[in-house]
């Protein structure tokens, strides 16, 4: 069994099969569980609705960081009541991200707190984007407290510096498909060095579908390359690699299973 512990359902192009055909290749290709990730509060309503309607869809609320000025800023108190009135295993997806946004960010910084403190309150675990700001979100997970709930570090393309202060707060490492791509020889050493329990698989569909898929629109079955590429990488068998990494979800989102 597999999990995708990191998608965008509504946003993914099913075809004429739709939503039931996304979920059904998945089911073929042996992924039980998706986690469908809220971007920003106006399309929140979509991604709560895909969960609710499929037992085999867990849900995040958060506003990702690289929309200033697009989307309303979120509140702890609205984060909070959203978790709970819809059953979110998670606050998410923030985070810092300076390769998009240019100038002063403190809007992000700010942003990024308010999601720590709001998964504080509601109990749940962060998902965490990163891209060119591993110092500062290092940091203000610390300065956050926010070990006392842990979470993920999605998609992640750091060192192991970074990967071993995350590991240090309580995080998992969450490896996408980029992990198959011939040029992301730095990843693959630091994928080879990371300790199963802290490992998951993802999709971020519907970009950054993994080899063979490349180029294409990305989807939860496409979990099964990366996870494929991930145990040979390791030298794991593939059964115990899924079912480390199955286990590992579990514990960060549904402790209670």
């Amino acid at each position: 069994m597999l999990v995708d512990s990191h998608c965008h359902l509504p946003l993914i192009d099913g075809g004429s099969a739709g939503m039931p055909g996304i979920l059904a290749r998945a089911a073929a290709a042996g992924v039980a569980h998706m986690l469908c990730v809220s971007v920003d509060l106006e399309t929140f309503a979509g991604v709560a609705a895909v969960a609710a309607a499929h037992p085999q869809v867990s849900a995040s609320v958060g506003v990702h960081p690289n929309t200033e000025n697009e989307t309303r800023e979120p509140s702890i108190d609205e984060l909070v009541t959203l978790a709970e009135a819809h059953a979110c295993v998670a606050i998410g997806e923030t985070g810092l991200d300076y390769f998009r946004s240019q100038g002063d960010r403190e809007w992000q910084r700010r942003r990024f707190r308010t999601h720590i403190r709001a998964a504080k309150v509601a109990g749940r675990p962060l998902i965490v984007h990163c891209r060119e700001a591993a110092p500062d979100v290092i940091a203000i997970l610390r300065e956050e407290g926010a070990d006392t709930v842990g979470g993920v570090m999605h998609c992640f393309v750091d060192d192991w510096d970074t990967a071993s202060a995350a590991m240090d707060l309580g995080f998992y490492i969450s490896l996408s498909g980029i992990v198959t791509f011939r040029n992301a020889t730095a990843l693959q050493a630091v994928a080879r060095r990371l300790p199963l329990e802290r490992v998951l698989v993802e999709t971020d569909a519907p970009w950054l579908a993994p080899v063979p898929h490349r180029g294409q629109q990305n989807e939860p079955a496409y979990v099964r390359d990366t996870a494929e590429f991930m145990a040979k990488l390791r030298e794991e068998d593939l059964a115990t690699f899924a079912a480390a990494t199955s286990g590992n979800y579990a514990r960060l989102f549904d402790p209670q299973s």
